[in-house]
């Protein structure tokens, strides 16, 4: 069964997550709350290894959090689901195409998904910026469609490490000439190493 759900949620996740990979961080976060599979603070790793690996994000979102779940087997379960909605979707589309290319209705669709593409997407980002460079956590309460915010009882507000390193990363990838240009995956194995140093020296 743990095989079946984990093709459900994840081709639910397909279906509706207009806008790309980072329009399925709602979903994930959702999956991650109602079935325990994994916390908060593991999605958000699962997003670091993510991004940093080759292929679309939500792709290798489905694989890890499969992987996770059930091993191999619930990697490829997992990516079969997200995909299939995907591959179904653009062989209809490609067969009915051309009698719909200028159809007023499914233009008003695709406008009307727009907005609800850049909601998802601005969600996720508020909700990574909340759970990497402050202390505030998320919560859904138990039968609430709205979040919540839970300040944290002890310590800072902010995370002052992990602001340092986004304010480092902010100006020398825009503002130093010297290095504004190398490829993404040198700042990814920069922050990668600075991460490590953090931990042993419990920061």
């Amino acid at each position: 069964m743990i095989y079946v759900k984990l093709f459900w949620e994840f081709f639910k996740t397909g279906l509706f997550a207009v806008g790309g990979g980072m329009a399925t961080l709602p979903f994930l976060q959702a999956i991650g709350e109602n079935s325990g599979w994994y916390s908060y603070t593991d999605l958000m790793n699962m997003l670091a290894v993510s991004e940093s690996t080759p292929g679309p994000i939500g792709i290798n979102m489905a694989t890890y959090v499969g992987f996770t779940v059930a091993g191999i087997p619930g990697a490829v379960t997992a990516t079969i689901g997200e995909v299939t909605p995907s591959i179904i979707v653009i062989l209809i589309v490609a067969a009915i195409l051309n009698s719909f290319r200028d159809n007023k209705y499914v233009n008003r669709a695709f406008y009307g998904l727009r907005p609800a593409s850049t909601g998802l997407i601005g969600a996720a980002c508020v909700a990574v910026i909340l759970e990497v460079l402050t202390a505030v956590q998320l919560v859904s309460p138990e039968g609430s469609l709205i979040k919540g915010l839970v300040l944290p009882s002890a310590g800072g507000l902010l995370n002052w490490p992990g602001l340092a390193l986004a304010g480092l990363l902010l100006v020398l990838t825009n503002w130093v000439k010297p290095v504004k240009n190398w490829h993404p995956i040198v700042f990814i194995a920069f922050s990668a190493v600075i991460g490590v140093v953090f931990h042993f020296a419990g920061v």
